[in-house]
């Protein structure tokens, strides 16, 4: 990770990542870990399950840095609501997106929130205001959904999902769903059909799959790529990034037929055509955008593969 040259207590970054380009991040929680959450996989160290954060950061602190630092760095992508913990419970949330927003040029806004957000009705209205929402949903099943997150209060799996697809609904942003996947608890087949049936109803722009690849607080541990990459295939309700540790060892040939329907179920990002196809499909994909059959779309800074 990379600083500024200035030195902030609030704004970290710029940092670069597949999923979302160039960001600069606001932590909303600097001094210590405030969460609703204890998720088995947080690399964070362990700390009391809360609701509220303690000694939030004054609004006015946050926007005089964040104005210093858009002076310092032009070239942002994305600018990123999170902290040590779960940023929407930062209680001036609509405030801060207001201001944000008064001060972004080209960058889009962006918070990271484990998916409760929505169940308050004053977050909910806030992240209205945000250009991209991205939403944590590591299990559609009640029992394995409370093993995993272990939230503060007992979240109801069914309402949770209604909520994020009345917020879907309303939000005329970019919402990308994330699931980590651990292994022994939601790995299985059976997980990631409910996690569809989930997405199905929810229908976000985008599904980011990863499991652990940093040492948690907690005793869990993540899964193969090559079982990773097997589950996904499961998720066919949205375009999926998989967050792989390194590109498959065979590359993958398809026909244009071939090509034709694994692009309508599944588009296809830019990262895994350039890394995992071999060079004949590459040119089968390059066929089908002359021929308009396929097109390229921006889902959240990433490309995708997609029949039209």
């Amino acid at each position: 990770m990379s600083y500024p040259k200035k030195s902030y207590k609030y704004i970290f970054g710029p940092v670069s990542s597949r999923r979302f380009g160039s960001s600069l991040g606001i932590d909303l929680s600097p001094d210590k870990k405030c969460c609703n959450f204890d998720c088995l996989y947080c690399e964070l160290a362990k700390a009391k399950v809360v609701n509220a954060i303690e000694n939030p950061p004054l609004l006015s602190d946050i926007i005089s840095e964040l104005k210093l630092a858009l002076s310092e760095f032009k070239n942002i992508d994305v600018i990123t609501l999170t902290a040590n913990g779960e940023p929407s419970l930062y209680p001036s949330l609509k405030e801060l997106v207001s201001e944000v927003n008064c001060l972004k040029t080209t960058q889009k806004t962006l918070i990271l929130s484990n998916g409760t957000s929505v169940l308050d009705a004053d977050k909910f209205e806030a992240m209205l205001g945000l250009d991209i929402v991205k939403l944590s949903l590591d299990s559609a099943v009640q029992k394995t959904f409370r093993r995993i997150d272990r939230s503060l209060e007992n979240i109801k799996i069914e309402n949770l999902v209604e909520k994020m697809a009345e917020f879907r609904a309303k939000f005329r942003g970019l919402l990308v769903m994330e699931v980590l996947v651990v292994k022994g608890f939601n790995d299985t087949l059976e997980e990631f059909e409910a996690l569809n049936l989930a997405f199905e109803i929810i229908k976000p722009d985008r599904i980011d799959i990863s499991s652990i690849d940093r040492p948690p607080a907690h005793e869990a541990s993540g899964i193969d790529d090559e079982i990773l990459e097997s589950l996904a295939k499961f998720i066919t309700a949205s375009p999926v990034v998989v967050a792989r540790k390194k590109a498959l060892n065979a590359k993958l040939e398809f026909s244009l037929d071939e090509l034709r329907k694994l692009l309508k179920l599944r588009p296809q990002s830019k990262f895994d055509v350039e890394h995992n196809f071999a060079q004949s499909s590459k040119d089968a994909l390059e066929t089908l955008l002359q021929n308009k059959e396929a097109s390229r779309v921006n889902l959240a800074g990433v490309e995708f593969y997609k029949i039209i």
